[in-house]
């Protein structure tokens, strides 16, 4: 049942990414990531990693992506208007794409045998020491991080209200 969970929930993501890096508005990209991250969290959910999937949907589908969408709404961002693109990228990109997967199968199938069973919920992670450690020894680095990025939305501000 496992296994039937993980490659729905990778289909889902591949599917998200794909739709992230098809799509030309970017509002629809934002939502696609946060698919890609929903998916990224019962993954995570499947590996036994409860601590890191509440994480991923708290902080990155939650916080960074509510951002990331009110950013582009404040930036009034429309729709990617196409172009030509390089000549290098148009005659080399699906070559070296074969080339890439290629070698990904070939280190995949040397790494992780046929043969060899998968195994799911490993991972044993001490949730309390975690938030011990976040809120003592890096209390300063976790402060540090949050006034950055509350710099970063009032840059955004500032940026989106000059008129050209």
């Amino acid at each position: 049942m496992d296994k039937v969970l993980f490659l729905i929930f990778a289909g889902i993501a591949v599917g998200a990414a794909a739709n992230l890096l098809r799509s030309r508005h970017p509002i629809h990209s934002a939502l696609s990531l946060i698919g890609v991250m929903g998916a990224l969290a019962v993954l995570y959910l499947l590996l036994g990693a409860e601590f890191i999937a509440a994480v991923q949907v708290i902080v990155y589908a939650g916080a960074i992506m509510v951002l990331f969408v009110f950013t582009i709404m404040l930036l009034n961002a429309g729709a990617e208007v196409p172009t030509s693109g390089s000549m290098l990228a148009r005659y080399l990109g699906i070559p070296l794409l074969a080339l890439l997967l290629l070698q990904l199968v070939r280190l995949l199938l040397g790494q992780y045998p046929p043969d060899q069973a998968s195994s799911f919920g490993t991972f044993v992670g001490p949730t309390e020491k975690i938030g011990r450690l976040l809120f003592t020894q890096y209390l300063l680095p976790f402060e540090v991080t949050s006034v950055l990025i509350l710099v970063a939305v009032m840059g955004a501000v500032v940026l989106a209200g000059r008129k050209p």
